[in-house]
């Protein structure tokens, strides 16, 4: 329980990454929001999952791409449990498609939900996070903002700005003791990689060093490290969780 009585907010909680990320900060004792857009059944399945083995939870929607909505979350993590010590910015989708043929909304909606909600988000949340005299900001990016990747200029240019917007928080937040890091995926088994066909699964495998996909407690496990006293001097860093694809 070495997070015992922290509060914690997790975007995107309905998901893969998101579920397993609030189960094991949960197991380590933190008191958790549960920040969900769409998939209200879900992320209230997961409350009763963790309220069940003894942990504290809230559940609240919001679009953490609008100032409103990551304004929202901070007040009911206040609210419900007087701070905010831990935010993990999971929110994020994909809309794919060649650059030539992509469509500006497409562009604007991933751009918005993977970029823009961890600038609000963190902004809305850093007031509290500086009281605390403790505070981590998460940040869940992918391998690909780092290498680029056919078919995701919008997904990339996310994911790549995250890195730098990452970096910038970490030197403007150090002198209050918060830290701010960017974990980058590579392939993990979620929702958002089900409709991959088998064959090309097992094609992306054989890349992998490891030789296999990730799955979200590979990430999770990460997250609650960084989320801890024995990560206090990580700062400013991109930590792959790739299974050695990215070297």
């Amino acid at each position: 329980m070495e997070l015992q009585n922290r509060v914690a907010i997790v975007t995107g909680a309905s998901g893969g990454i998101g579920s397993a990320t609030a189960r094991e900060l949960a197991e380590a004792g933190t008191r958790l929001v549960l920040a969900y857009h769409h998939g209200g059944e879900r992320a209230e399945a997961l409350a009763a999952e963790i309220r069940a083995r003894g942990g504290e939870c809230t559940v609240a929607q919001a679009d953490v791409s609008t100032k409103e909505g990551a304004g929202i979350l901070a007040k009911t993590a206040v609210e419900a449990y007087g701070g905010i010590d831990i935010l993990v910015n999971n929110a994020g989708v994909t809309r794919d498609g060649l650059f030539l043929r992509m469509k500006e909304e497409d562009w604007d909606q991933v751009i918005d939900t993977n970029l823009k909600s961890v600038f609000l988000c963190s902004q809305a949340a850093s007031k509290y996070l500086m009281r605390s005299a403790y505070g981590r900001i998460i940040n869940i990016g992918s391998v690909v903002g780092l290498t680029g990747n056919a078919g995701q200029a919008n997904y990339v240019a996310a994911k790549a700005g995250l890195v730098g917007l990452t970096k910038t928080l970490a030197r403007e937040l150090a002198a209050r003791k918060v830290t701010v890091n960017v974990i980058a995926p590579g392939y993990i088994t979620t929702r958002m990689t089900e409709s991959i066909a088998p064959e090309l699964s097992e094609k992306m495998a054989e890349q992998i060093p490891l030789g296999r996909l990730g799955q979200p407690g590979d990430v999770a496990a990460l997250i609650r490290f960084l989320a801890g006293d024995r990560a206090s001097y990580i700062t400013g860093q991109v930590l792959q969780v790739d299974g050695g694809l990215v070297m």
